[in-house]
């Protein structure tokens, strides 16, 4: 099967600082309205590793299901997303004011298909800044966008690979990594020494407005 292309042609930056976002778990909720969702469902997520296939099991045996019924459980979840996943706590507003001084985009890891119900969400949240959604590698989309352009960079996920692949790609970006308190996300694999953990979106907007004060941000080159 061919590899996904991502298309940026309706993402337009203007002359400012840029934020690049992920979504699921840094501006949505996600682990905590999918174990809702699963219960509804008859299953039970259980936290054992940072996975969710072989961690969903049948609430009536404790049978673990198999992996292609998780994926569909998955993309019946991103089907009916609107129903489900709120903001985490102070994400709009905090979101509202950072885009008075930067362009702000959502890139979520998440089948194209389900982007119509994921805008719409957004939307009805205050949350209209752009948005993409793509399963490809998020380093190529980041240096896309970002370009040549000599303005500060931000990227925020919550998780290690997303931070590692704008690491590899885009030079002086300020990597937040920002994750929710939860079961499964004490499995979650480390990121890198240099990149920067906030605890909530008060202490990433803190990070950020430094970073844009200073306009740049080196990181330690990894030794070989």
């Amino acid at each position: 099967m061919a590899s996904e292309e991502f298309d940026i042609s309706h993402i337009h930056l203007g002359e400012r600082p840029l934020i690049v976002c992920d979504v699921d778990d840094v501006v949505l909720q996600f682990i905590g309205p999918f174990q809702l969702f699963l219960q509804s469902r008859g299953h039970t997520f259980l936290p054992r590793s940072f996975r969710l296939h072989g961690n969903i099991v049948s609430q009536a045996d404790g049978v673990e299901i198999e992996d292609h019924e998780v994926s569909r459980l998955i993309e019946e979840f991103f089907e009916a997303q609107e129903l489900w996943q709120t903001p985490l706590d102070r994400v709009v507003e905090t979101l509202d004011r950072l885009s008075e001084e930067a362009d702000i985009l959502f890139l979520t890891a998440m089948q194209p298909r389900f982007q119509d119900q994921r805008r719409r969400l957004l939307d009805r949240m205050g949350l209209l800044f752009p948005l993409l959604a793509t399963e490809q590698p998020k380093g190529p989309i980041v240096h896309a966008l970002h370009a040549s352009r000599s303005l500060p960079v931000v990227f925020i996920d919550d998780m290690a690979r997303n931070l590692h692949s704008v690491r590899e790609h885009v030079a002086d970006c300020l990597l937040i990594h920002l994750m929710p308190n939860s079961p499964v996300h004490r499995f979650a694999p480390a990121a890198a020494d240099d990149i920067t953990r906030a605890t909530d979106w008060t202490h990433a907007a803190e990070l950020i407005e430094a970073h844009f004060v200073s306009g740049t941000f080196t990181r330690a080159v990894p030794a070989a």
